[in-house]
């Protein structure tokens, strides 16, 4: 691998101060008539596997949680003892 020096000139370069060594990405260009295409597809098929597989679960905990939430978190109404049986248990209490 190659190492290549840039004058990035934010600074002045003051004397005994080096250069920033910036590394080369890519090594080596392939031969003429290779494409560069598809290098990466098996470890990004293997990512791309895993973030599916963690969705799964994570959707399925989600469920199950989500059916332990009750319809509402409306107190229940109490019903009294010495009330009447008129339906006055159904009607909503007004705070």
């Amino acid at each position: 691998m190659s190492d290549v020096l840039v004058d990035l000139g934010a600074v002045p370069v003051a004397a005994g101060a080096h250069a920033a060594v910036v590394p080369t990405q890519g090594g080596a260009e392939p031969p003429p008539g290779e494409p560069e295409f598809g290098k990466a597809s098996p470890v990004a098929l293997v990512v791309i596997l895993l973030l599916g597989l963690a969705t799964f679960f994570l959707i399925r905990s989600m469920t199950k949680h989500l059916k332990k939430v009750p319809a509402s978190f409306d107190p229940e109404p109490e019903e009294s003892a010495g009330g009447s049986s008129s339906g006055d248990a159904a009607e909503p209490r007004q705070p």
